[in-house]
C-alpha cells in the first residue's frame, strides 16, 4: 500500500532524514518508534507532502506521492492524525467532524456521524461544544475522528496517546485494535512500547534520521538490550 525508499528531508540547510525506508502494507499496522528528536514526524510530514524539502521515492497504491501537494495526498486516501491534534477550537465538535467528511472512495460502508459517536460516545455527548471546551483525551478522540471522516485507506496518528491520562490512553488504544480488525491500515508513532507490541504487526526505529531496525512484534518483544538502546530514556 505504502512505499517509501530513499527518502531524505531537509529543514534549510539542516539535513534531517537519511535514506529512510520503510512500508505499510493494506490492513496492516505498522509504527514508527524511536525517542524524541530522531526523525518520526519529520517521516511523516514528508509522507504526507507537509516537508517541501525532501527526496526519495514515496508511492501510495502505486502512485508517486513526493510530487504531490499535501491536498492531493489527502484526496487518495490517507487521513493523518497530526502531533497536537490541531483541531479547529472555535468549531464544534460536530463541525469539526463535518468539515473534512468525504467519501471519495465511494466506501459501502463510509465512516459518518452515527458511526464516529458510536465509536467514541465521548464526543457525542460533546457534540455541541467548541474545540476549545474539551479535554486533551477528548480532543484527540475529535482527531482521530475528523480523520476517519475522510475515509481513509491508510490512517496515520503522530503521538497518537502523548500527554493523555491512562483511561483514556486505554480508550485510544482499544479503538486502535477495533480499527485494525475491521482492517483498517494504520501508521503509528506513540512512545508506549507495550501497548504497540500487542497492537502491531511490524515497527521501524528511527535514530537520527535513519531507519536502524525493523522487524515484527515478537523480535522486538524478545531484543529487551534493543528496546533499551534505542527506546529507553
Amino acid at each position: 500500500m505504502l512505499k517509501v525508499q530513499g527518502l531524505t528531508g531537509f529543514y534549510g540547510a539542516s539535513q534531517a532524514l537519511f535514506g529512510v525506508e520503510l512500508a505499510v502494507e493494506a490492513g496492516e499496522v505498522v509504527t514508527l518508534m524511536g525517542r524524541n528528536g530522531m526523525g518520526k514526524t519529520t517521516t511523516v510530514h514528508a509522507i504526507m507532502g507537509l516537508l517541501p524539502d525532501r527526496a526519495g521515492v514515496i508511492e501510495f497504491e502505486g502512485q508517486r506521492l513526493d510530487r504531490l501537494p499535501s491536498f492531493r495526498i489527502a484526496r487518495l486516501g490517507l487521513g493523518l492524525v497530526p502531533e497536537g491534534r490541531q483541531i479547529f477550537p472555535n468549531l464544534s465538535v460536530r463541525e469539526n467532524l463535518v468539515a473534512p467528511a468525504a467519501n471519495r472512495l465511494r466506501r459501502a460502508r463510509p465512516w459518518t456521524l452515527e458511526r464516529v459517536f458510536d465509536f467514541f460516545p465521548r464526543l457525542a455527548e460533546r457534540q455541541g461544544n467548541r474545540g476549545n471546551q474539551l479535554s486533551g483525551g477528548e480532543q484527540q478522540m475529535l482527531a482521530i475522528g475528523r480523520a476517519l471522516m475522510t475515509n481513509p485507506k491508510l490512517l496515520i496518528l503522530d503521538e497518537a496517546t502523548e500527554g493523555l491520562a491512562p483511561l483514556i490512553r486505554e480508550e485510544i488504544w482499544s479503538g486502535l485494535r477495533r480499527l485494525k480488525t475491521e482492517g483498517q491500515a494504520i501508521l503509528v508513532i506513540d512512545k508506549n512500547v507495550g501497548a504497540l507490541l500487542g497492537l502491531a504487526d511490524r515497527h521501524y526505529i528511527v535514530e537520527k534520521g535513519r531507519v536502524v531496525w525493523s522487524g515484527p512484534s515478537q523480535a522486538l518483544a524478545r531484543d529487551t538490550a534493543l528496546q533499551h538502546r534505542y527506546l529507553g530514556v
